[in-house]
């Protein structure tokens, strides 16, 4: 029931008072403020959550970046015969200097360089009076020594024909008979003299020793002419070259030197001849490796009928020589330098691995490899100078030879 209440100026009612609201209002406070703590340790979590999953994708990133990425090639066979150039110096068959025998002065020459000569040609002739005159003198006195034999043998026939009689002593025969052998030997003597200076005489006049080519030309009308016999400089007059054939010397490297060898054909290539080859044959090597160059001198013979090929020239000798079936050719980008020696690096089974192998040729851009490989390694291109054996690496692509010479 509710009650008045007054007061001067003022009128107050109460009513009945209401308990329920006031017992509700502490409960949803407590329930909303759960609800945000809920919320706010939600996004907690998430955050840390997030946090853990970005950190072990950085670990994992991080680890996969840390095994390096290569690339790998495989080793290539290299051809059963191979082809291997060299320069060779092409000479005449036969080269000789002509020179004087006698002392002198040269008269005359009749053929210049570049003169085509027979055998027996005459190329020039030596004035050598004091020659001429011992030889005049040296028959003389080989007169006079035949008169003398001459003399000696009658004088001994005789003789002989009185000792049957008794007329004369056996000394005296034995006197006839000596000097009868006395006066024989000295024109011996003096026959061989006049054949020698009628061998010094003929030599006034040079020859041809062969067919061939003058090549050079020495001397002039009028030079003085020293055989040598006298200790001095010997005179070569003319140079004679035959160029019908060629030999051609080629030095061949000592790891070939097993695989060259007589009846090999060589093609020869020559600057002054573009795009034209001359086959040539091999035909005799020295069988002896230098010392000093580690190579085998080769003789290669050349068939120059036309003689356009010119004695001294350069040329480029081809050979085609059997390779060793077990050699691989790789691209130069693979070898490591090591103070171990040589290596490459190889993938196997996701790791890095160094086979140590041996060189040969080197092409440039490529190289030989024989020995140290089975030809069916992934070989690293670019390895890097830090790598390790046992690495792990991972293959980014994979090329289907190591490269040609």
């Amino acid at each position: 029931m509710a009650t008045q209440s007054q007061t001067p100026g003022q009128v107050h009612i109460e009513g009945p008072q209401s308990t329920a609201p006031s017992q509700h209002r502490p409960r949803r406070g407590w329930l909303v403020g759960i609800a945000v703590l809920l919320v706010f340790a939600g996004l907690f979590l998430s955050g840390i959550l997030q946090r853990i999953h970005t950190t072990a994708t950085l670990r994992t990133e991080t680890a996969n970046m840390a095994i390096p990425t290569v690339s790998v090639v495989s080793p290539k066979h290299s051809a059963p015969s191979q082809e291997i150039v060299l320069p060779g110096n092409v000479q005449p068959y036969v080269v000789a200097p002509i020179y004087a025998r006698t002392n002198g002065y040269l008269r005359s020459w009749y053929c210049d360089i570049g003169a085509h000569v027979k055998k027996g040609q005459l190329l020039a002739v030596i004035a050598s009076p004091e020659v001429d005159q011992q030889l005049g003198q040296s028959r003389s006195n080989l007169e006079t020594a035949q008169a003398n034999l001459h003399l000696a043998e009658i004088t001994k026939s005789r003789y002989q024909d009185l000792l049957k009689t008794h007329a004369v002593s056996q000394q005296d025969v034995d006197n006839a008979v000596g000097t009868y052998n006395a006066n024989k030997a000295i024109v011996d003597a003096n026959q061989a003299n006049v054949k020698q200076l009628q061998a010094l005489q003929s030599f006034e006049k040079i020859y041809a020793p062969f067919d061939g080519i003058i090549t050079a030309r020495n001397t002039d009308v009028g030079a003085l002419i020293d055989s040598g016999s006298a200790g001095g400089a010997k005179t070569d007059l003319f140079h004679l070259s035959q160029a019908d054939t060629l030999r051609v010397y080629v030095n061949v490297p000592e790891e070939y030197s097993q695989a060259t060898t007589a009846g090999l054909t060589a093609d020869l290539t020559l600057t002054e001849f573009p795009g034209r080859t001359f086959t040539g044959k091999l035909v005799r090597t020295s069988e002896a490796i230098n010392y000093a160059t580690r190579t085998l001198t080769a003789e290669v013979d050349v068939h120059n009928p036309t003689g356009q090929l010119l004695s001294g020239s350069y040329a480029e000798v081809h050979f085609k020589v059997p390779g060793p079936v077990s050699t691989y050719i790789l691209s130069v980008d693979t070898l490591l330098f090591r103070k171990e020696g040589l290596r490459v690096a190889i993938v196997k089974d996701g790791k890095a691995e160094l086979l140590p192998v041996t060189p040969g040729r080197d092409f440039g851009d490529s190289i030989e490899i024989v020995s140290g490989l089975q030809g069916n390694e992934s070989v690293i291109v670019s390895p890097p100078d830090s790598i390790t054996p046992g690495e792990k690496v991972q293959v980014a692509q994979t090329a289907s030879a190591g490269g040609t010479p």
